[in-house]
């Protein structure tokens, strides 16, 4: 069990028998009455985020999670398929589950998965990764002045804005975390 004292952004508690992550968390304590945590929580499983607030000594559940190693495969249109880097072990997690994250996977790319009974629940990607342009409309002469951007898509299907001296046959070096360019990678 966890006591409110141990609180942490990033702590993994069970409510009600389901896996949430603290997203923010805040002690207070009021001139009049007892103390009390403030907390933003995210369901594990549905991605839910709620705010809830904890008395002074509380106790949550701590939830049977495993966290493995694994490497994205390929997508077959209902799963995307990892292999454990560990045991070698293959598994496919839905479409549903993987959400946004399916924008930045890449074959290969190596993610941690957050496993609860047996469930993928939660897929944590590497804070950059470097992809191949599928689609690049030419820069238009004249507006560089500006700092104008040009829409591109990437291998995964998604699609950013970059600066237009980039070309069709450049690799680039994306930020996962909020999908914006970083730099042009030299092959």
């Amino acid at each position: 069990m966890y006591d409110t004292t141990a609180f942490r952004k990033g702590l993994k508690i069970l409510i009600n028998g389901a896996p949430w992550k603290i997203v923010e968390f805040q002690h207070v304590k009021p001139g009049k009455g007892g103390a009390f945590v403030r907390t933003r929580i995210k369901n594990l499983k549905t991605g839910q985020v709620i705010d809830k607030t904890f008395r002074s000594g509380d106790k949550v559940g701590v939830p049977d999670v495993e966290d493995i190693e694994a490497t994205y495969m390929y997508a077959d249109g209902t799963d995307f398929h990892f292999m454990n880097t560990e045991t070698y072990e293959t598994f496919g997690v839905p479409i549903e589950r993987v959400g946004d994250t399916a924008n930045f996977l890449i074959e290969e790319t190596k993610v941690d998965i957050l496993m609860f009974e047996g469930q993928a629940v939660d897929i944590q990607l590497p804070i950059f990764i470097v992809a191949d342009i599928i689609q690049c409309d030419p820069g238009v002469a004249g507006n560089t002045a500006t700092g104008a951007t040009k829409p591109v898509t990437i291998s995964t299907g998604y699609t950013l804005q970059v600066p237009l001296y980039i070309e069709g046959t450049d690799r680039l070096k994306i930020d996962t975390r909020d999908g914006k360019y970083v730099e042009r990678v030299k092959s």
